[in-house]
């Protein structure tokens, strides 16, 4: 392995545990850490794959660069939530979406024969959406959980 890739991962994991220290910072319930924890954890695996061995046919495929997308939903919405727990579920909820669809974006455009290899990116692709889904249906419990908290204290 040569010493750029360990560079490449050692930037990746510090880039996303600064990304996850300050989404988690922003929560004040367990359960939206937990959500900013699966959203990390799904960012890193998905760039990791990706930079590795490629979801789509090998790394070199510029098919891949589709899942830039997924990525982009995801920091844009949270951005635009101004991380607030509900934002945040809608913006998980967008990125599983984007997740769902890059692959037959990729078919749309490169119109391979569908065999085996294909099935397995869709499969891929919706275990990757459901990391999201499940990201945005935390986020979406910590919005009930402080909902609850507050009504409590008042």
């Amino acid at each position: 392995m040569a010493i750029s890739q360990f560079v490449m991962a050692g930037i990746l994991l510090l880039v996303l545990g600064l990304l996850y220290l300050l989404v988690a910072s922003r929560g004040r319930n367990g359960t939206y850490k937990l959500a900013a924890g699966v959203a990390t954890a799904a960012s890193l695996l998905l760039v990791w794959g990706n930079l590795a061995v490629g979801f789509i046919g090998s790394e070199d495929n510029p098919m891949n660069l589709l899942y830039g997308a997924v990525l982009a939903v995801g920091f844009i919405g949270a951005a635009v939530a101004r991380l607030q727990p509900q934002g945040m579920a809608r913006a998980m909820f967008a990125a599983a979406l984007t997740q769902f669809a890059v692959p037959f974006v990729a078919l749309l455009i490169k119109r391979p024969e569908l065999n085996m290899g294909v099935l397995w990116v869709i499969v891929l692709n919706t275990v990757f959406a459901g990391l999201w889904v499940a990201a945005g249906w935390l986020f979406r419990r910590a919005t009930t959980i402080s909902s609850g908290i507050g009504r409590q204290m008042a």
